[in-house]
This record gives structure tokens, C-alpha cells and sequence, in this order.
């Protein structure tokens, strides 16, 4: 298998500039560089730029797949969008980590060892950054069910000891957004772990705003703050602003929750529990959904039939036209036809008929031995 490898950047609060671009470009020469993006994949060499360096510089998330097993996600947040205490409780090694420079943390999801060979021999890493990004917002409003996934995958990895806590307790577990859950796919996160994580997890807060508390907070900002957004305003920077504005307000909501009591922490072990309680409903509603299937299959089949058995003669017909293809598929076709011919006999006719009728429809294709070998086969005709 040749090699495989697919760099995908997003800017999000602020577009690139020209000489932005320019420096982009020097990277490389093949890659589609567009004033929001960056994206290129190498079927051999490699690429120059530093995906830690660029994000820091330029981009707000990052998509990596490589066909060795590997996938990144990585994000860039204001420093003030996640408590330091959050970061360094939730960090796994190779894993999940945090990085803090001057005015951002970049966080980093990290699948190193897959053993999803199937997965890995189609993945061409388009598409997940469409699935991804929503993860940034969602951090920004304060949601950090995202980084527990990232900690959850350690126990996938079998990383953690049971007796291990979980660093923080996340409300939400029991109903994902599709952006976590598409998070929780990429890291190949257990599904069971997954579900069992969710059991007994608060339901999440609603993010509805209500105009009291947009007006309690924009009543209290210093009148730079006011200031800076209006000339961003007027500058041109309008999505800037609007990131900018909301960082804050969400930053704001954040510590009004933090008083709230948190639910209890749970154990690794607990969480393992949780995933065989998961596993086994999960199988009970498989075998469920299969009997239903059956059922549905089993009276579709049953009506199938009752119309046949109003017109047999047109049966044979069909059977008889199908026979003098005389390909190996058409002999199959009839088969199938006339195994169906038979149930139809057995539950609306007399069972005892089909066999005189075969014999008389068979009368004129006796040397047709691979068609009798089907037949035998199927058990509806014996090989004198």
C-alpha cells in the first residue's frame, strides 16, 4: 500500500491575509489555499510546514489522517475559553493535550494506534473537518463533553486503571452532539464505553440565553471593551467581532455555572461496568430488531406467495422462460422461482401437488443437468 497522508487547515475567526497566503503558498506549491483554508494530502515526501507552528500562527482547527494508522484534531480557543485546572486534569499523554502560548491553547486529539486496517486502507480524511469544527464552538459556549471523549479514548486504549477517577464530571454524556459524537468515531472511541459513559450523566444545560442575562452582562462591560467591538465594527472585522463578543459572554456564563454542584465523579471501573450494562442492551436490542425484521420479512414473503398461488399457470410461464436462457444465473432465477412455487403450493393448495407439477414442467428439460443439480440441491427434486 502506497502512502497516504491528508493536511487539512481551518481559519476561523479571522480570514488570511494576501501575505498570509504568501507564506502558505511557499509550503507548498500543490496545495488549495483558499482565504479560510488550507488543504493538501502526499502520496510521497512530505510536507514542510509545522501543523503545531501553523496553528499557532494562522488556523483555528486542524484535520491530519495518515494511512499508518494516525488521525489528529486539533483546535485553537482564546486562553480564556478553558480554565488551566480543566486542561491539566483532562490531558492524556499521546492523547489529549493542551498546549498554552500567549493568547491561546491548541488542543490536540490524538489516534496513534488504530487497528482499524479497513478504516485506514479507504480513509482519505475529507470530510471530517465538516464534522469537527462545530467542537470549537461548542467549547467556546463552555461545553466540554468534547475533551471528556478525548480522556474516554485513554480507557479504549486500556491506559487507565480501574480504580482511576474521572478528572472532571461532565453533565451530557447521555446525549451527544453530532459533532462529539463524529469526535468520538474519529478517536474510535468504544461505542459501549461510550453509552456507558452516559449513564446516570446529568442532562445537559440548556444553552437558551435569556435577554435578563444578556442585559446584566452588556450593562457591566468597560466602556473599552464596548469601544474595541464597535471600531472592529467599523474596520470591516465583523465576524472577528462577533467571535470576540461571544468568547466573552460564554466566558461570563461559564462562572456563573461553576458554582452549581457538580454530580459525583465515577471510577474507571464503573465507567467498564457502565460499558458491559451498554454492551448487553445494545445486543438485546440488535437480536430484537433482527426477530422484527424477520417477522416483517417473513409476511412480505407471505403475500409474495398468496399472489402466486392466484395464478400458477403464469408461474410455470415465467419459470419456462427464464429456463431456456440457459445461462448458469438463469437456471439459479429458476430455482429460487420454483423453490418460492413450492411454498406457495404447501400453504394455499395441497403440498402433495408441486411435485406432479415439476415433474410435468421438467418433462421437456431433462438434459438440462446443471438446472437439476440446482434443483437437487434446493430439495425439490430427486436425481434418479
Amino acid at each position: 500500500m502506497s502512502e497516504y497522508q491528508y493536511f487539512e487547515f481551518l481559519a476561523i475567526d479571522q480570514p488570511l491575509t494576501e501575505d498570509e497566503m504568501d507564506e502558505l503558498r511557499a509550503l507548498s506549491t500543490r496545495a488549495t489555499i483558499t482565504p479560510v483554508s488550507f488543504t493538501n494530502y502526499y502520496n510521497w515526501g512530505d510536507f514542510k510546514g509545522n501543523p503545531d507552528k501553523l496553528m499557532q500562527r494562522y488556523f483555528d482547527a486542524h484535520v491530519y489522517v495518515a494511512n499508518w494508522m494516525t488521525a489528529i484534531f486539533m483546535v485553537r480557543l482564546p486562553i480564556e475559553a478553558l480554565p488551566k485546572e480543566t486542561a491539566e486534569a483532562l490531558a492524556v499523554p499521546y492523547m489529549l493535550d493542551f498546549k498554552a502560548i500567549k493568547t491561546h491553547w491548541v488542543i490536540s486529539w490524538r489516534l496513534e494506534e488504530s487497528e482499524n486496517y479497513d478504516r485506514f486502507g479507504m480513509e482519505d480524511g475529507r470530510g471530517w473537518m465538516a464534522r469537527l469544527a462545530p467542537v470549537r464552538d461548542e467549547l467556546l459556549r463552555g461545553d466540554m463533553r468534547s475533551l471528556y471523549i478525548g480522556w474516554l479514548a485513554s480507557i479504549t486504549g486500556e491506559m487507565m486503571d480501574d480504580d482511576e477517577m474521572e478528572p472532571v464530571s461532565i453533565s451530557g454524556l447521555g446525549s451527544l452532539t453530532a459533532a462529539q459524537q463524529a469526535l468520538a468515531e474519529f478517536l474510535e472511541v468504544d461505542p459501549d464505553l461510550l453509552a456507558g459513559a452516559g449513564m446516570g450523566s446529568p442532562a445537559a444545560q440548556s444553552e437558551e440565553i435569556s435577554e435578563k442575562d444578556m442585559d446584566k452582562w452588556i450593562d457591566a462591560l468597560p466602556r473599552n471593551e464596548v469601544k474595541a467591538v464597535l471600531k472592529q465594527l467599523l474596520e470591516g472585522k465583523g465576524q472577528l467581532a462577533e467571535r470576540s463578543i461571544k468568547n466573552r459572554f460564554a466566558e461570563w456564563r461559564r462562572g456563573l455555572q461553576t458554582a452549581k454542584t457538580d454530580p459525583p465523579r465515577r471510577t474507571v471501573g464503573e465507567l467498564r461496568e457502565n460499558a458491559e450494562t451498554a454492551r448487553q442492551i445494545r445486543m438485546e436490542n440488535q437480536k430484537r430488531d433482527r426477530k422484527r425484521r424477520e417477522v416483517r420479512r417473513r409476511k412480505e414473503h407471505e403475500v409474495y406467495l398468496e399472489n402466486l398461488s392466484k395464478d400458477f399457470p403464469k408461474a410455470w410461464k415465467s419459470v419456462a422462460k427464464t429456463v431456456e436462457r440457459g445461462s448458469g444465473l438463469a437456471y439459479d432465477e429458476a430455482c429460487r422461482t420454483l423453490v418460492d412455487i413450492s411454498e406457495a403450493y404447501a400453504l394455499f393448495i395441497n403440498k402433495k401437488q408441486f411435485p406432479k407439477e415439476l415433474k410435468k414442467f421438467m418433462a421437456g428439460h431433462m438434459r438440462r443437468k446443471a438446472l437439476i443439480q440446482r434443483l437437487v440441491k434446493a430439495g425439490i427434486w430427486e436425481d434418479k
